[in-house]
This record gives C-alpha cells, structure tokens and sequence, in this order.
C-alpha cells in the first residue's frame, strides 16, 4: 500500500546522491584544470 511512497524516497535520495557526486566530480576536475594552467604558465 505505501510501496509507491517508498519508491518515490529511494527516487528523491538517489537523485540528491547523485548531485552531490556530480558537484564534488565538478569542483575537482576545475581544481585539476586551474593547477594545470598554473603549471602551463610558470
């Protein structure tokens, strides 16, 4: 009877996980890229 209540948490929880890994992928790789252009320009 609240199966669908549950799938819509497991939904809402799974999408949230995967912002929060797509913004901490997101900062690193432009952490990577500003310390290759440091390294490029000195």
């Amino acid at each position: 009877m609240n199966m669908w209540y549950f799938a819509w948490m497991l939904g809402v929880g799974f999408a949230l996980l995967l912002a929060i890994l797509n913004a901490m992928w997101g900062e690193n790789e432009v952490g990577r890229a500003l310390s290759d252009n440091d390294e490029t320009l000195s």
